[in-house]
C-alpha cells in the first residue's frame, strides 16, 4: 500500500527469527548493512592516495560548486520540497588508512566504490550452512548506493578535522557499558529489545538524518508554517513548527526529540531537544541537542548539515555533512514486521531456550 506521500519505491522484507538477532532480522541487517559503509582495511589499503600519500590540491578542498539560485516558495524560501536520498559509500568516520585526507579526487572516489561494492557482495555464498544463512538478504535487498556522496568527502563527519566522532565521556561510557549488558541478556518482554527490533524507530529516521543499508529516502514538504520529513524507514514523519515557538517542557522526552525550525538566509535550520533515555545515537543520552541545516546547493544536490551537543556523553560537540542528492519516487509505506508477529516468536524462542537449558523436553504441538 502506498503512503499519501510519494518518494522512493520501499524493498519489503519478510523474516522470522531467533531472539538473538541473527543477521536474518531487518534491524540486524541493517547493522550489518551500515558497517559496510566503514570501509575494511584490506579496501582501504588498495585505495588510492592514502595514508602517508602526499594528496593533490583536488583531494585537499571541496570541488567547487557553480553559481546557483533555489527556486522560492510562495513565501519567499528557497523550495527544499521532494524527494531526497542520503544513500552513499562515504564512511561515517574517516578510516584510519585515509588519515590527514579529507576529499577524494574524482579518480580515488571511484576507485575506493569500486573496490567495496566488490568486497561487501552480499551474493557470496557462505563457508558454513550457519554462515550463509545469517548472510540473510542478498544484494537485491540492498540499496546502499554506488558511489561516494557528490562533495567527495572522506567521511560524513567534518568536524573534528580528523572526521571521528569524539570519546565519550566517563559517564557515556559507562552508560554505554550498561546498555551492551543489558542487550546480551535473554529477553524477558518485549520492552527488552531495542527501538529497531521493536519496529518503534530506525536509527536512520532522525535527527540526525544518516544513511543505512537501505531506503535511504526522505520527502520534504513545506509551507509557510511548517516543513514536514517523511522517511521512508518505518514511514515517520517529523513536522516541523516554523512560528517561532519554544520548545516544549523538558520533562517530555519523544524518540525523535522536539523539532522547531526558522531560516537563517538561505539555510533551513532545524533545532531539537527532548530525546529520550531510549534513544542513542552513537552514545548519546537524554541531553542529546541536535542543530540541522538544509541548504539547497544546484537542482539535484541538498546540502545537510548536523551538529551533535551532548555534554554528559561526548567530550565535545561535533559535525556532520551529507550531500542528498534528488530521487524519483514514489515511497510506499514500510511495514517492517506486521502484527509484532516476530517479537512473540523470538520472545517464545527464549522461553524454549530457557526450557532446554533446564533438561526440559519439549512438548508436542496439540495440532
Amino acid at each position: 500500500m502506498r503512503s499519501r506521500f510519494q518518494g522512493s519505491t520501499n524493498r519489503p522484507l519478510r523474516k522470522e527469527v531467533k531472539w538473538r538477532f541473527p543477521l536474518g532480522h531487518r534491524s540486524l541487517a541493517w547493522l550489518g548493512a551500515a558497517a559496510l559503509v566503514v570501509a575494511p582495511a584490506s579496501v582501504l589499503a588498495q585505495a588510492p592516495s592514502g595514508a602517508g600519500a602526499k594528496p593533490s590540491i583536488a583531494a585537499t578542498r571541496a570541488p567547487a560548486s557553480k553559481a546557483w539560485t533555489a527556486p522560492l516558495t510562495a513565501d519567499g524560501h528557497p523550495d527544499l520540497q521532494g524527494t531526497w536520498s542520503n544513500a552513499s559509500l562515504t564512511p561515517f568516520e574517516r578510516p584510519k588508512e585515509l588519515a590527514g585526507k579529507e576529499f577524494f579526487t574524482e579518480q580515488e572516489a571511484a576507485e575506493y566504490a569500486r573496490r567495496l561494492i566488490d568486497q561487501s557482495n552480499r551474493d557470496r555464498r557462505g563457508a558454513t550452512p550457519e554462515e550463509d544463512v545469517n548472510g540473510a538478504y542478498n544484494e537485491a535487498f540492498f540499496d546502499r548506493g554506488t558511489k561516494v556522496a557528490s562533495n567527495l568527502r572522506t567521511s560524513i563527519v567534518v568536524d573534528p578535522a580528523d572526521g571521528r566522532v569524539p570519546p565519550l565521556t566517563p559517564e557515556g561510557r559507562e552508560a554505554a557499558a550498561a546498555r551492551a549488558v543489558a542487550q546480551r541478556r535473554r529477553p524477558e518482554g518485549p520492552e527488552d529489545f531495542a527501538l529497531p527490533v521493536r519496529c518503534i524507530m530506525w536509527p536512520t529516521a532522525g535527527p540526525p538524518m544518516v544513511p543505512g543499508g537501505y531506503n535511504n529516502n526522505y520527502q520534504i514538504v513545506q509551507t509557510r508554517d511548517y516543513v514536514a520529513i517523511d522517511i521512508e524507514m518505518i514511514h515517520d514523519v517529523r513536522i516541523i513548527p516554523l512560528d517561532g515557538r519554544p520548545h516544549m517542557s523538558s520533562v517530555i522526552g519523544q524518540w525523535m526529540g522536539d523539532s522547531v525550525g526558522h531560516w537563517e538566509g538561505d539555510t533551513l535550520v532545524v533545532d531539537t531537544t527532548n530525546f529520550t533515555d531510549k534513544t542513542h545515537f552513537r552514545g548519546s543520552d537524554r541531553n542529546l541537542h541536535v542543530v540541522e541545516r538544509f541548504t539547497r546547493t544546484d537542482a539535484d544536490t541538498l546540502r545537510y548539515r548536523f551538529t551533535i551537543d551532548d555534554p554528559t556523553a561526548f567530550t565535545k560537540p561535533w559535525t556532520g555533512e551529507i550531500a542528498m542528492s534528488r530521487a524519483t519516487g514514489p515511497i510506499y509505506e514500510y511495514a517492517c514486521h506486521e502484527g509484532n508477529y516476530s517479537l512473540a516468536s523470538m520472545l517464545a524462542g527464549a522461553r524454549a531456550e530457557e526450557k532446554a537449558e533446564a533438561g526440559e523436553k519439549p512438548r508436542k504441538s496439540s495440532k
